[in-house]
């Protein structure tokens, strides 16, 4: 991976922000061309935030890119474009905490702190046993410091890289190489055959069903979108005119005349199409929806929404919800 063995402490925060959530495979292509677009803090801090978040598209959690455009050009505005040298600085950054600061700082200075990731946090339960909750408060901390007394304070970068990466090709989260693991004689886990119980957690991730309904208004070859503002899902992204709904109404053309005929009145349109159900898995939420095309005989304006040539669509960051819609579809 690029970021091994780097110091510029700008690219060591990009890429432990771009894997944050994001598998490593996925996170190497968008790195090379965050990488490729801006080499350096001042380059991303003077880029359009509609650039930035198109070259992020797809890769999710957008408020990850929110806070890089901000802090990078927090650090060109306040630390003259120098990489903060402290960990008590670089820990007060927008977006960046215990662990992004940790990795920062010993990577691209060598100072000794410990990082503690979700592989990091894997490899010392089961070595040690460890059943305390890694989503408590009392176990993190507890993990913090077992952590930091087992990090070696004369290469803290060399040691994090190692146990980061032992934990993403040897003790891995299914079917670990304990075989071959040079813990296998001490690992707790393994000896009491509990491999599949650690790390332990406390909570359980509930997943909620949204529904969104995009209606796709066209007048000719324009076609009418928004930016999402609001403090939900898909900030600063664009969309289409939504109809969020709590459940899963069936949409047919019924149904959809219907309720258009309440907010359009008695201007003309025709449904062109209505998508079968689309679907998309995020965290705590399933996102499930239809896409139904509307060809309006006379434009009209929305409020908060604009009107853009379908050829400009590409120069427009969508969630992924939307472009998996268009990616498998003729339209």
């Amino acid at each position: 991976m690029p970021w091994k063995g780097e110091k510029d402490p700008y690219k060591i925060w990009l890429s432990e922000i771009i894997l944050q959530q994001t598998r490593v495979e996925q996170g190497l292509a968008y790195y090379n061309k965050f990488i490729k677009a801006y080499p350096t803090i001042q380059k991303l801090a003077a880029a359009k935030d509609e650039d930035v978040f198109k070259l992020w598209e797809g890769l999710g959690y957008y408020s990850r890119c929110k806070n890089i455009l901000f802090t990078a050009r927090e650090i060109v505005s306040i630390y003259n474009s120098i990489f903060p040298r402290n960990y008590s600085d670089i820990i007060q950054l927008k977006g960046i905490g215990k662990y992004t600061a940790a990795a920062i700082s010993s990577f691209a200075y060598n100072d000794p702190y410990a990082v503690l990731d979700g592989n990091v946090f894997r490899v010392l339960s089961r070595v040690f046993g460890i059943a305390k909750p890694i989503d408590s408060t009392d176990g993190k901390k507890f993990f913090e410091e077992l952590a930091v007394d087992l990090l070696d304070k004369k290469e803290p970068a060399l040691y994090n890289q190692a146990i980061m990466d032992f934990g993403a090709t040897v003790c891995t989260p299914k079917q670990p190489n304990c075989n071959t693991c040079c813990f296998n004689k001490y690992c707790k886990a393994k000896n009491e055959n509990l491999i599949d119980k650690f790390p332990f957690k406390s909570k359980k991730i509930t997943i909620q069903t949204r529904w969104l309904n995009y209606f796709i208004f066209q007048y000719q070859n324009k076609v009418l979108i928004r930016k999402r503002t609001e403090k939900d899902i898909w900030q600063n992204l664009h969309e289409f005119y939504l109809i969020d709904s709590s459940d899963g109404e069936k949409q047919d053309i019924k149904n959809v005349k219907t309720r258009l005929k309440k907010f359009l009145g008695n201007e003309k349109f025709k449904v062109i199409s209505i998508s079968d159900v689309q679907q998309q898995k995020l965290t705590h939420r399933l996102i499930k929806g239809n896409f139904i095309k509307i060809e309006l005989k006379k434009k009209i304006d929305f409020e908060n929404y604009f009107w853009i040539n379908k050829k400009e669509m590409n120069q427009y960051s969508f969630p992924k919800f939307i472009n998996h819609f268009f990616e498998t579809t003729n339209y």
